[in-house]
């Protein structure tokens, strides 16, 4: 297998990620900027941050099929070409409608950009290699803002928070070229060597499950299947905190410089940075020992959603260096608890896991939806002390359904048709 070209295109999609990144998140940098410009209040604030999450929630699963159908190469500069114009267009723009409208573009054309990025992978690498091209890529959402904050908030200091937005969109615009220049179809040998296995086909052993509502009601109505569910909404929340409302925090509560504030905001990222690499190599250095997956996979889980609760320390402390140090190890814990997709592979029933990863997602994403206006709301007053301790205790909540919803990790088993055409479904309420 060529291993140049893999990590060629490895380098095209860890690259398209942080653009990815970018987009969605330089409105938090802009965002204080923004609401004094256009004498926008915490709540108006809130619903900007959200709207991205409408359009990219409800888009996920339309968004595969779309990926199933088009060539990556045309697709993804297409939609990234989409994408950063709508990034443009916030910038030159003023009104609260227009700005939710162009979050929604955004939210609506990034949606297919990660399955895009599966398939490429599971065209490009064998299965043995694929896990950690996908934490390869991953980190680049940690990582890249880590670096990223610091030259936004330079670009805004230089051309203002509408500059910020028209840089942004052009550098997107730019790599949509330079993506379309370089990225190719993996070669036949390539993709004889790594079928692509997104219907769990080959894992499964026949043809995925049709979506019915026997299947749907399993998805929903499994205690363990909650367990994730309720676990990934209380894991984006924290996440979403850090995207969207950090920044201001850091400026307007910490009474920091925009400027300053975009150096320290860097430190929490790279903290989630590493959070996510220690998560996936010591999951699987566990798995290597013949531990459990109660151990395995569940540990780096529940302890990183405890060092998520961490958060709430900043409420008790006021010297910036540990405004930072409890920051970043609540976001350390966030990317420690990264690897709660694995999950859905390992509880999802036999070709059921697309629904699963879909609803999964979904639920997920929801925490994008509420979060952004709940802390709009809790800081209408200029105080963020109720908007961290809601974080924290939303991240309790998520160790605590890992720890008494998920249970055992076992496969839930499809609904059997028996003789007489009746389902007997093996499910755990």
């Amino acid at each position: 297998m060529p291993t140049n070209g893999r990590f060629s295109v490895l380098a095209l999609i860890f690259i398209s990620v942080v653009i990815n990144y970018m987009d969605r998140t330089n409105i938090s940098v802009a965002a204080n900027a923004i609401s004094q410009d256009l004498s926008l209040t915490p709540v108006q604030m809130g619903i900007i941050f959200s709207a991205f999450a409408w359009t990219y929630s409800i888009m996920q699963i339309p968004g595969g099929m779309v990926v199933d159908v088009v060539k990556v190469r045309i697709l993804y500069p297409f939609i990234l070409v989409a994408w950063s114009l709508a990034t443009i267009l916030q910038g030159l723009v003023s009104s609260l409608a227009a700005l939710v409208g162009c979050r929604m573009a955004i939210g609506l054309f990034e949606a297919p950009s990660y399955p895009a990025n599966n398939k490429i992978v599971t065209q490009w690498f064998n299965a043995q290699d694929r896990a950690g091209a996908i934490a390869v890529y991953t980190s680049g959402q940690f990582i890249g803002l880590a670096f990223l904050m610091p030259v936004l908030a330079v670009i805004q200091e230089w051309f203002g928070w509408r500059g910020l937005f028209v840089v942004s969109g052009v550098i997107g615009i730019v790599w949509a070229a330079i993506w379309y220049c370089l990225y190719r179809e993996p070669p036949s040998e390539l993709r004889a060597a790594a079928p692509i296995e997104d219907s769990e086909s080959s894992a499964n052993g026949g043809s995925a499950a049709s979506v019915t509502w026997q299947n749907i009601r399993l998805a929903f109505c499994s205690r363990k299947l909650w367990g994730i569910y309720i676990g990934q909404f209380c894991l984006g929340s924290t996440l979403i905190f850090f995207l969207t409302w950090f920044p201001t925090y850091l400026a307007e509560y910490r009474g920091l410089g925009e400027l300053k504030t975009g150096f320290i905001a860097s430190i929490p990222f790279l903290a989630a940075f590493c959070g996510v690499l220690l998560s996936g190599f010591l999951s699987d250095w566990m798995v290597r020992r013949g531990l459990s997956n109660e151990v395995a996979r569940k540990v780096p889980v529940i302890a990183g959603l405890l060092l998520s609760g961490s958060v709430i320390g900043a409420n008790f402390v006021d010297h910036p260096a540990w405004v930072t140090f409890f920051l970043s190890l609540s976001f350390f814990g966030n990317g420690l608890a990264s690897i709660s997709w694995v999950f859905v592979s390992l509880l999802a029933p036999k070709r059921m896991v697309g629904l699963v990863g879909g609803c999964f997602n979904f639920i997920g994403g929801l925490s994008a939806v509420v979060i952004p206006v709940a802390i709009g709301f809790l800081v209408q007053e200029g105080d963020f002390r109720p908007a961290l301790f809601l974080i924290g205790v939303i991240a309790l909540i998520g160790m605590s359904s890992y720890l008494f919803l998920v249970g055992k990790i076992e496969q839930i088993e499809l609904p059997i048709k028996d003789v007489t055409n009746t389902k007997k479904p093996v499910m755990d309420y």
